[in-house]
């Protein structure tokens, strides 16, 4: 086996770049929270509905002018009969804060998460860009430089999409609002979530008011236990053990959603979705995407977080993003520029954990064959199995065609990281992880 030289330095370079990753805003954790929850209200619901006819009786039925997510007015209950539009369209997922008890729960929230998902329906292919909550940026109509999250507190969600447009030439096509509550709320309301805790978790933080007390095995969370499932990080990994958390949550969770007996609390979780999500997408246009959504090829999904480093000035702490590898990142995702090979072979690498070192060996030794040279490095503490890539020159095509020849990789999820976070000297890396 080659292992790389210079571990131990690499080691130290690999964590120091987790505490950096630390000081932004969650990365890819808010990418995978964010999903979850638009997926689960805004998608899989419609699903539901839509089945069963549930909404199309509800809409004949009501001539009330009415506002949120399952409410229409007259020329949004029109907008049903309108054709599904086959172009790419770029949908933003915004996760919002709450300002406190007796607060406006829409008006002056700064936004913990901001995604945007590029959905092309003709491909079955989506592609989402995680952007950074500190991200430092010049924010339109005058309201100067600032953090990014503070676009929707400070203009609301016209002022998101105009920065969004702005600085990074992302035009906006619908949005979809989540509140931080929504979560509690809708595990309680499915009747909690089955999971395996892989790990005894204690952690009290009496000023923000979260307390976790999760023993090792299988439970049911209900939503509170969720929560801190979701936002432990007291396990030396912080925001990259969360990840891996987040990942089986998700799973856990779709397979909750397929339970017969959710069916029976589909209106709970309307009223929910109602209270805490807002969307300019019509029901129509969700139920589609929805129906999209079910064909959606896994090896077609790709994510990306924009790069950057940690800065910090006085008292306040921004990302600073990268302007080369930022605009490359969005060439990609969003505008779906295609890389063309120059015919260098890739190198390849390998991280894992020490349980998983004969799996590393057998990739290795099938990648040798296949005339890539692998560098391999060891680590104590990894996050869910994946596939990095990290050069533009590595698409999700020559990932597609990998895992026909690597039956190991086969539901490993793709991640562009042009940071080399996850790189041994390569310029793609297999991750695998305990779990």
């Amino acid at each position: 086996m080659k292992i790389i030289d210079n571990q131990q330095e690499e080691y130290r370079v690999f964590l120091n770049k987790i505490r950096a990753e630390r000081q932004s805003s969650s990365n890819f954790i808010n990418i995978i929270f964010t999903v979850v929850i638009a997926i689960l209200c805004a998608i899989i619901v419609c699903v539901i509905l839509a089945d069963n006819n549930f909404f199309t009786s509800a809409v004949n039925n009501s001539d009330e002018d009415t506002t949120g997510i399952f409410k229409f007015t007259r020329k949004q209950r029109n907008m049903l009969e309108v054709p599904f539009t086959p172009r790419r369209q770029n949908i933003l997922l915004l996760g919002i804060d709450s300002n406190g008890d007796g607060t406006d729960r829409w008006e002056g929230t700064r936004s913990d998460t901001i995604l945007v998902v590029n959905i092309d329906p003709k491909t079955h292919s989506l592609k989402a860009v995680s952007i950074p909550r500190d991200s430092k940026v010049y924010l339109p109509e005058n309201k100067g430089i600032q953090k990014i999250n503070s676009a929707h507190a400070l203009g609301g969600i016209n002022l998101v999409k105009k920065t969004l447009k702005e600085t990074f030439g992302i035009k906006i096509d619908k949005y979809i609002i989540i509140h931080d509550e929504a979560v509690e709320k809708i595990v309680d309301a499915l009747g909690g979530v089955p999971i395996y805790v892989e790990k005894k978790m204690v952690y009290n933080d009496y000023a923000g008011h979260l307390h976790i007390n999760l023993d090792k095995g299988e439970t049911v969370l209900d939503g509170k236990q969720a929560v801190g499932y979701l936002r432990y990080r007291k396990d030396g990994l912080g925001d990259i053990g969360r990840t891996q958390r987040q990942q089986w949550f998700l799973r856990s969770l779709f397979e909750r959603m397929r339970s017969p007996q959710v069916i029976t609390k589909i209106p709970e979780v309307l009223n929910i979705a109602n209270n805490y999500i807002k969307t300019d997408l019509s029901f129509y246009e969700l139920s589609q995407y929805a129906a999209m959504a079910r064909n959606i090829d896994n090896n077609k999904v790709e994510i990306a977080t924009l790069p950057g480093a940690p800065n910090q000035k006085g008292y306040i702490s921004y990302w600073i993003l990268d302007p080369v590898k930022t605009q490359e990142v969005i060439n990609r995702m969003i505008y779906r520029d295609h890389p063309v090979s120059d015919g260098t072979k890739f190198k390849g690498g390998i991280m894992y954990s020490p349980k998983r070192e004969s799996d590393a060996e057998a990739i290795k030794e099938k990648l040798n064959d296949l005339g890539y040279e692998v560098n391999m490095l060891k680590l104590t503490h990894l996050s869910h199995s994946r596939f990095v890539a990290n050069k533009n020159m590595v698409t999700l095509e020559f990932f597609n065609m990998l895992q026909r020849k690597l039956p190991e990789i086969h539901n490993f999820q793709f991640v562009y990281d042009p940071t080399e976070n996850f790189s041994v000297g390569s310029d793609f890396t297999i991750v695998l992880a305990e779990q």
